[in-house]
């Protein structure tokens, strides 16, 4: 149903106020917010796990892993029934765009170019492996710009994008209405 028929669809006792009628056009077709209490768990669960990552990569001395894992949490929290959120994707994705960052760093070395370049080549690579998950293109531009070592990276971004699902999958169950995730595992 459009917004027309929506607010054309109010009783013809109730004139339509060109007030009414902007804010029918103005809300769109987006979905409605999150009530309080989801959105409160959702906020609470994505920043739980992210600290505990922040702990993670402090430790060993890799915290470049916020920026695209940040992403990847307001995803699997935001919007758990997305292609984009399923362990498939986030997994998978982050792995595949981290060998071609590796490998364009390895064939044309580290600058804001190069890191464009990983970024697309990653995004085309998911798309054809049918992993799609936006937040890995920001794993290939860290890794780029970075050069982190691999032999710590790697095992800490898979150890975080596998704690980002498990987290996610935790928290869809801790709440009784919230929606399950993931929606298939691969």
């Amino acid at each position: 149903m459009s917004t027309d028929e929506i607010v054309d669809a109010q009783p013809v006792s109730q004139p339509v106020s060109g007030r009414s009628r902007f804010r029918a056009r103005l809300a769109g077709r987006a979905p409605a917010p999150p009530s309080p209490g989801a959105a409160l768990h959702n906020i609470s669960a994505a920043t739980a796990v992210l600290l505990v990552l922040v702990a993670i990569g402090s430790v060993i001395h890799e915290p470049v892993l916020i920026p695209p894992l940040a992403a990847s949490a307001a995803i699997i929290h935001c919007a758990p029934g997305l292609p984009l959120a399923q362990p498939r994707s986030v997994i998978v994705g982050h792995l595949l765009c981290a060998a071609i960052g590796y490998a364009v760093v390895a064939a044309a070395g580290s600058s804001p170019w190069a890191a464009a370049l990983a970024a697309g080549v990653g995004l085309a690579v998911m798309t054809m492996a049918r992993t799609p998950h936006s937040p890995a293109c920001a794993t290939a531009v860290v890794i780029v710009l970075n050069a982190p070592g691999p032999a710590t990276f790697v095992p800490l971004l898979v150890g975080s994008a596998g704690l980002l699902v498990l987290a996610g999958w935790a928290a869809s169950y801790a709440r009784p209405r919230a929606p399950r995730y993931p929606a298939y595992w691969w």
